[in-house]
Formats: structure tokens, C-alpha cells, sequence
């Protein structure tokens, strides 16, 4: 029997997916978590298989819970995010698969059984993406990400020099570079675009 713990902060969906692979005949499913915290918690207790995590969850991400019970079970992202970023940090992470809420829903109790015997299963839209040349890599440099990292916590060009000990025509320069690179047009923007594709830590 294969033993499956699901973190989703949407209830309803937490319970249809619930539902659902209990139908199956060789899984039962031994949790029910609303967020990455409870689903640590529900994978120390009961030691399953497989744990299906959305992403977008409060207290803890699904992503970073996956980094967090890497090698303790297999972990299966099911998200409605085909973004790059996310893709590229659930692959550090070591996911076995990475699944789109839009997947028919047989597609998932088929997915965890191969997942089971040891394949790793990815949705082809990310695979497109990541692989088609489409800005899988993030484009900036370790002092350009401080920089906006700095950008996005509120500061201003000047603090920003006196933070990381540079002159605020240089604070300026990385700015614009990182503007260009990212395809946007002001801060607002490139912090948008680094969120959108997961880029923060």
C-alpha cells in the first residue's frame, strides 16, 4: 500500500484530491496538511511514501518543505505554476515529479505509481520551457540579485550603496544592467518578474 501525505492550503481541493486516491486500491492517504509546516509535521509522524505539495502555501512553501524533506520521502509538486524558477529549485530540491493542477486526474495516480518504482515524471510545458531557450537560468549576477534583493526590501539607492559599500552612481549602473536583463522598464517591475519566475530565495 502506498502510504501518501497531501499538503494543500485549498480545502476543498485538498479533500477532492483526498477523495480521489483513496479510491485507488493500493493507496491510502495517512495526511492532510494546509501548509509546508503541517506537511513536515504529518511526514515525521506517519513516514509515507509520497508527498503531493502545492507551492503557493502559508508559513512554509511547498518548495522549501521539499528542500527540507529531501531524502526522507519522495515528494511529487502539484501546482498551477509552470514557471521556470519554481521548476529549477524543485529540481535542486530533488522532486520526483512535478505535476499541473490542470493534469487529468487519472494522470496523478499513475504518476505516483511510476514515481514509486523509482521514474521521474515532469510536465511537458515545463520542460518546453526550461528547455526551449526560454530564460530557464536566472540572468543575474550573485551582486546584482543583493542588489534588488535590497530594492525589494525597500531601499533606496543611497542606503543601498552605504549597505553594500559602493558609490550610488554604481548602485545606479547595476540597476539599469539589471533593468535590461530582466526585459523591464522600473524596480517595480524587475521585482515582479524575479517573484513571478521564483527567483527569490
Amino acid at each position: 500500500m502506498i502510504k501518501i501525505v497531501i499538503a494543500e492550503d485549498q480545502r476543498m481541493l485538498l479533500g477532492a484530491l483526498a477523495s480521489l486516491l483513496d479510491l485507488e486500491e493500493d493507496m491510502t492517504v495517512v495526511g492532510r496538511a494546509g501548509n509546508g509546516e503541517e506537511a513536515i509535521q504529518l511526514v515525521n509522524e506517519h513516514q509515507p511514501d509520497i508527498c503531493i505539495m502545492d507551492i503557493e502555501m502559508p508559513s512554509k512553501s511547498g518548495l522549501e518543505a521539499a528542500e527540507e524533506l529531501r531524502g526522507r520521502c519522495k515528494v511529487i509538486i502539484l501546482t498551477t505554476f509552470a514557471r521556470s524558477g519554481y521548476f529549477e529549485r524543485a529540481l535542486k530540491a530533488g522532486v520526483s515529479a512535478y505535476l499541473l493542477k490542470d493534469s487529468p486526474s487519472e494522470e496523478l495516480a499513475s504518476s505516483i505509481r511510476n514515481v514509486m518504482a523509482g521514474q521521474r515524471i515532469y510536465a511537458s510545458e515545463l520542460m518546453d520551457e526550461a528547455y526551449g531557450g526560454s530564460g530557464f537560468d536566472n540572468p543575474l549576477t550573485e551582486r546584482e540579485r543583493e542588489v534588488l534583493g535590497l530594492v525589494a526590501d525597500g531601499k533606496n539607492t543611497k542606503e543601498i550603496a552605504t549597505e553594500l559599500f559602493l558609490t550610488t552612481g554604481t548602485v545606479r549602473n547595476y540597476i539599469s544592467v539589471i533593468l535590461d536583463k530582466l526585459g523591464v522598464s522600473n524596480r517595480i517591475e524587475a521585482i515582479t518578474r524575479f517573484k513571478e519566475k521564483g527567483w527569490f530565495k
